[in-house]
């Protein structure tokens, strides 16, 4: 095993760069890093040392990438395989079942959440008896058989799906995947979610087909929703305006801008029975919100915007649409009513949607009072030291006018 550690090559960290690595950060920034050594390629595993020569751990790398390095294990001789892939895989199946997933009511969710279940450029989605895959750096891309392998024999599923994006694929180095890479066709993802039945269709591109990561929102608004008229901003497959309708809203309007996107609301409404309950419209999310507030406003409100600032760079550009947004939904709220929104990006958390909210409530001659604070959920882990792991935040929010 020595000789073998020995034929790595390794990345030593800048010194008052090592202490988050040593803490368990997963990730080795790209300004972190002092020098390379021993030929290092792409998808290599390397070790991570400080400057004294101590190892911290074993990871991938990745050239170019503004993370080069994401950390597997802290043991320095323990090979990144088959057998590391197997037991992260399993040791996140059983965590799932610890919360209760997969079950009768729920047979959609996250599986596998990358740095959270220790498999860093791993995504695996269950929806139904088909899995749905991502691959992020060219690491995983390498090892793309052994992990379709594992996945196949500890899952068995009907199929499996590569929903890698193209441009996450293309800045590691790499062509994305496209479509059924394991088992039989698959023209849409059947799934269920708390009793609800969803079928998505597989051209829907986001992320792996579905946002399960606010399943605990939709069972919030469900319980928020009973005697409210509800408008949903940015429905997409109208998941939470189902809930809402479910949870006895008396009128729910669902806005997005995609007519695909809402043609799978509308065949999931018919599976549920919900049809009749449910107003789909194509159009623009901030239009739908003025509208609602030059009408007076409705008692329920939700803004869940797709990822505003999906790199720090952005975060400015993001701030600035999140407090437009935040202004159009108090607005769109009646006093005394509630406004739901929702950032999901890291680079946008908590404290800045907190006082974006506060602000547009400002912009508007509105005061805001936040009630609740909601985050990703259980199956969505985030390590102790990986606070870029907490990417989705919501608020309940509720409006009254200026004092």
């Amino acid at each position: 095993m020595a000789s073998a550690r020995l034929t790595l090559g390794s990345i030593t960290l800048k010194a008052g760069h090592v202490q988050p690595v040593w803490a368990g950060h997963p990730w080795v920034f790209a300004q972190a890093i002092e020098r390379i050594e021993g030929g290092v390629g792409p998808g290599d595993e390397v070790l991570v040392r400080d400057g004294r020569g101590n190892t911290l751990g074993r990871g991938l790398y990745s050239p170019g990438s503004a993370i080069p390095v994401r950390l597997y294990t802290r043991n320095p001789n323990r090979p990144i395989d088959a057998r590391l892939f197997e037991e992260r895989l399993q040791a996140a199946i059983a965590r799932r079942r610890v919360l209760g997933l997969p079950s009768e009511q729920t047979t959609g969710f996250r599986l596998v959440h990358a740095e959270g279940d220790a498999l860093p450029g791993l995504i695996v989605d269950r929806l139904g008896d088909v899995l749905a895959v991502q691959l992020g750096t060219i690491g995983m891309k390498r090892r793309e058989g052994v992990l379709l392998d594992l996945l196949t024999r500890l899952l068995a599923p009907r199929a499996i799906v590569d929903r890698t994006p193209a441009r996450a694929a293309e800045s590691e180095g790499f062509r994305a995947g496209t479509g059924v890479v394991r088992g039989s066709e698959v023209e849409a993802f059947l799934f269920r979610e708390r009793g609800l039945e969803f079928r998505v269709p597989l051209e829907l591109g986001q992320k792996t087909g579905f946002y399960f990561d606010q399943r605990p929102l939709r069972e919030r608004v469900e319980a928020l929703a009973s005697g409210r008229r509800v408008l949903d901003a940015y429905c997409y497959v109208g998941s939470i305006a189902l809930a809402a309708a479910r949870g006895g809203a008396t009128s729910v309007e669902a806005v997005d801008s995609s007519a695909l996107a809402l043609e799978a609301a509308a065949e999931s409404a018919t599976l549920n029975g919900l049809s009749g309950r449910l107003q789909l419209e194509r159009g623009d999310a901030p239009e739908a919100l003025a509208h609602a507030g030059r009408k007076g406003g409705l008692e329920l409100v939700i803004v869940d915007p797709p990822k505003l600032a999906p790199t720090r760079a952005a975060r400015q550009r993001a701030l600035e649409s999140m407090r437009r947004l935040a202004g159009l939904g108090c607005r769109a709220t009646r006093p005394g009513g509630l406004l739901v929104i929702s950032s999901c990006s890291a680079a946008l958390g908590l404290f800045d949607l907190t006082r974006v909210v506060a602000l547009g409530a400002r912009d508007v001659g509105a005061t805001a009072v936040v009630l609740e604070r909601i985050f990703q959920g259980p199956d969505h882990p985030v390590p102790a030291a990986f606070p870029e792991g907490l990417y989705l935040s919501s608020l309940v929010v509720e409006i009254g006018p200026a004092s």
